[in-house]
């Protein structure tokens, strides 16, 4: 699939959400961390998920997939020690994997996409550093190698730079030789996707003693054990359906859970009111929410949009270049983004940055569009939803290959 054609059409029927993506990044790496088997319902194979998969198996993590469910056994996990993953485009992954792989003394390579190396690892070098363990890495690549294991203590490091490094710790102090504490220097961040990993660690037996997300202390030589679990919907990617609803489609979504501490279910409440809109916590959802302040009546700020700058693209600026494409008013300040509501947008060739959040929230745009809309990269979808477009089409959207 290179170009896609997607004709302006409304959309009407049911789509059943597919598993979060989070919750079973946290739930694969919890299981394999058992020694018990554990068995995951309702698995969705992106890119990103098979990323998480690959690299436990590296660390010995058995696996049988089925078409929607993932057996694990984690009795082999840590049984090797020199380990060389590759983590693909996956900064969770990355993120999450490399301190579990310095539980145990031993050399760890780390390997990805390019992009990655300019999402930063700072606040692991310096643990590295004041642990006085070896790493090199190559500039301009995601190239890392690291030698040496973790030892428990005090872990500092700052909290507004990506949760995804208080996640990683969290995984990895339980299984460290003694206690240890890891201490925010900053406010903390997407909040949310931590207060998964802490659910997620409770789940399969792990203690977390949480200081209002400014210290986490934490018990060394805890047991993972094994549970089974059906992984949730993900509100990250109904988001896109939910504002499809907004702007006038009607769209039944199945397998949400209301009760979800997902952090991304703050859709459902902004947009009540889309008008002032904080990012802090909830940056995947900044796509998309722009395009439902695009066709609001009124002027919209989408504020605390930096981190959107390394993600899958420069994602800040994506979402202002593909909506002004498509006749929206619509500029950033690199910090915030400015909107004024119009009434309809327009057609026209865009790129999707090779960005599946741009893709998707493009595909959305085009109910609202006069003329159609030509894409390229439209398999960017695969990080994330690899049924997306088969869903697209299930409820009205109208695509053609060029």
């Amino acid at each position: 699939m290179s170009e896609l054609i997607i004709q302006p059409n409304q959309l009407k029927g049911k789509v059943v959400v597919p598993p979060s993506k989070s919750i079973a990044h946290r739930a694969i790496i919890c299981a394999a961390l058992s020694k018990e088997s554990s068995q995951l319902y309702h698995i969705d194979y992106s890119d990103d998920i098979l990323a998480t998969i690959d690299c436990m198996k590296e660390l010995g993590t058995y696996f049988e997939k089925k078409d929607n469910s993932l057996f694990i056994n984690g009795m082999t996990t840590f049984f090797r020690n020199y380990l060389n993953f590759n983590v693909h485009a996956s900064g969770s992954t990355l993120r999450f994997i490399m301190p579990l792989a310095l539980c145990y003394q031993g050399n760890a390579r780390f390997r990805g996409e390019a992009r990655l190396a300019e999402r930063s690892l700072d606040p692991y070098f310096a643990i590295f550093e004041s642990q006085q363990l070896n790493y090199m890495y190559k500039k301009d690549a995601l190239d890392v190698l690291v030698e040496g294991a973790l030892m428990p203590g005090k872990f500092e490091l700052p909290g507004d730079v990506s949760s995804q490094f208080v996640s990683g710790l969290l995984f990895t102090c339980p299984l460290l030789r003694g206690d240890s504490e890891i201490v925010l220097t900053s406010p903390l961040a997407s909040k949310g996707y931590v207060d998964l990993t802490l659910d997620m660690l409770n789940q399969y037996g792990i203690e977390i003693v949480n200081e209002d997300y400014k210290i986490f202390k934490i018990k060394g030589n805890q047991i993972y054990q094994g549970h089974d679990m059906t992984i949730e919907g993900d509100y990250s990617q109904a988001a896109f359906f939910l504002v499809a609803n907004y702007l006038g489609n009607t769209i039944q979504l199945d397998g949400l859970n209301p009760e979800s501490i997902q952090g991304d279910k703050v859709i459902v409440d902004l947009l009540k009111n889309p008008n002032d809109i904080d990012a802090t916590h909830c940056p995947d959802l900044v796509p998309v929410l722009a395009l439902a302040c695009a066709l609001t009546p009124g002027q919209h700020v989408i504020r605390n949009c930096e981190r959107l700058r390394i993600k899958e693209c420069d994602r800040l600026e994506a979402t202002v270049d593909v909506l002004s494409k498509l006749n929206a008013n619509i500029h950033h300040d690199g910090h915030h983004i400015y909107i004024e509501g119009v009434n309809r947008l327009k057609g026209n060739h865009l790129s999707t940055y090779h960005d599946h959040r741009i893709a998707m929230m493009i595909a959305i745009a085009s109910t609202v569009c006069d003329g159609e809309i030509v894409i390229d990269d439209a398999l960017c979808v695969n990080k994330s939803y690899p049924g997306f477009w088969d869903d697209f089409k299930s409820i009205g959207g109208m695509i053609d290959v060029k």
